[in-house]
């Protein structure tokens, strides 16, 4: 008995030390909230190919949406998804003319011809439409939808992603959500899409390892990080301009975890949060290295919470970019 509280002892000072460690690591190796931009990231073309300054999210709004698409070597699956967003738009404004959008095209750092293709809209549709904003380097895709938000224009904010995989119609859903979501404090409010309700079709056609690594990640985000939303990853996301001024302003993980930050920073400003289910079908060529990928994303949420834990990371005011 005796040898067993001894090894009890032993694992429960092993614990606490390996926690120690890891809190000075977290603590060591926070990076700081970069809003910083290149000179050519302050500039989008228009269809004739002149330069124009983006604005700001300070700004007031001056259109009712904006679409913000981050987009990392896409010049393949980038057309089907804006064919589709921008025929959906076209249409809802013939029949609304008081409804105006933009999109945002956010190359992050592509090594194809992202850019390239993503102007070809530009022309199409006009500068004051589509706008594109090349990154001079890799940020991540946090990093893009965040320096997207911050030059848009729109009164909601709509995140999705580049290969299509969420229905675009399926933005109805969200701006339900969204407006369902009372009372709305400072006018703050995020609709996240959701594909929690796939999720048992999805384990039947997964491998029992990515089974087991998919609610592994559940987990920790749950334990450490965002309570009460099922589905964090899903890349189609609604904020009110003032939910993004105030989230965006704070985030510091601009890898594949930012979504979990993002909500966990709406979650301490108390910021409402609606979860919509919304059609979903994977497309092929996903950037995600499912091994790799989970087991960095699993580090990052444990380090998110241990880096404001230790003060390393704190929210921010939304203060303005360079």
């Amino acid at each position: 008995m005796d040898f067993l509280c001894e090894i009890v002892q032993a694992l429960v000072a092993l614990a606490a030390v390996v926690f120690v460690v890891l809190l000075v690591i977290a603590h060591l190796t926070a990076g700081m909230v970069d809003l910083t931009r290149h000179e050519k990231e302050k500039y989008f073309l228009t269809a004739t190919g002149e330069k124009r300054l983006f604005p700001s999210l300070h700004d007031p709004h001056s259109r009712e949406l904006s679409v913000v698409v981050p987009a990392y070597n896409e010049e393949l699956r980038l057309p089907a998804m804006m064919d589709e967003a921008m025929e959906y738009l076209e249409n809802r404004q013939k029949q609304n003319p008081s409804f105006t959008y933009e999109v945002i095209v956010v190359d992050d750092g592509s090594k194809d011809k992202t850019t390239e293709v993503a102007l070809r809209y530009t022309t199409k549709y006009s500068a004051d439409k589509v706008r594109v904003l090349t990154l001079v380097k890799n940020r991540g895709k946090g990093g893009a939808v965040r320096m997207g938000t911050l030059s848009s224009r729109g009164k909601v904010i709509l995140m999705a992603d580049a290969d299509g995989a969420t229905k675009f119609s399926d933005i109805e859903k969200v701006e339900a959500g969204l407006n369902d979501l009372n009372p709305k404090p400072e006018n703050m409010a995020i609709s996240c899409g959701s594909r929690a309700h796939l999720e048992k079709d999805s384990v039947a056609q997964r491998s029992l390892f990515r089974t087991f690594l998919m609610y592994g990640f559940h987990f920790l985000v749950w334990f450490f990080c965002v309570k009460g939303i099922k589905d964090t990853q899903c890349g189609f996301k609604l904020f009110t301009r003032e939910a993004a001024l105030k989230t965006f302003s704070s985030l510091h993980v601009e890898r594949w975890a930012f979504d979990v930050e993002l909500l966990y920073i709406a979650q301490c400003f108390k910021i409402p949060i609606a979860e919509v289910a919304v059609n979903w079908t994977e497309i092929e060529g996903s950037k995600l290295v499912p091994f790799w990928s989970w087991l960095q994303m699993g580090r990052d949420l444990v380090f998110i919470r241990l880096r404001y834990i230790t003060g390393a990371w704190k929210l921010q005011s939304s203060h303005k970019t360079d």
